[in-house]
């Protein structure tokens, strides 16, 4: 199936992971060297900007406040997003995001890592997401 306006993951991946940390309110405070590349944002772009600077229109809300509940209950989340990068084009990952917590076991940000999602689960979600946005509106 071709997608005009979606990136090759797999290969612009080339085996290495997206990470990103923020502050406890989703704020970027480091962008590894391949998530700007994928993502086509400069690290001085990204760092103190929230993190849904990627989020595509297509993902739902719920989605997100699902997320939410989750790290800051201090569990890790994982699931696929699409994200959109500077240039408008797309791309799907799999996500984990994890709580940093300090000496205190307080949390104090948290720390992404991502990978291309598959092309099966794409699909699943996609339904998934699509009726999720439906019921938003």
């Amino acid at each position: 199936m071709e997608r005009p306006d979606a990136i090759d993951e797999e290969y612009i991946f080339e085996g290495r992971a997206i990470i990103s940390q923020t502050d406890t309110k989703g704020v970027i405070t480091f962008a590894n060297r391949k998530f700007c590349e994928i993502s086509g944002y400069t690290p001085a772009e990204l760092k103190g900007q929230p993190h849904n600077i990627i989020r595509h229109p297509d993902m739902p809300k719920a989605a997100f406040a699902q997320m939410w509940e989750t790290i800051k209950g201090g569990e890790s989340w994982n699931g696929i997003v699409k994200n959109l990068r500077k240039d408008g084009l797309y791309y799907w990952v799999y996500t984990e995001i994890s709580p940093i917590r300090d000496d205190d076991d307080n949390i104090t940000g948290y720390i992404a890592a991502r990978k291309p999602a598959g092309r099966k689960n794409i699909d699943e979600v996609v339904e998934i997401y699509k009726t999720m946005l439906e019921k938003e509106n």
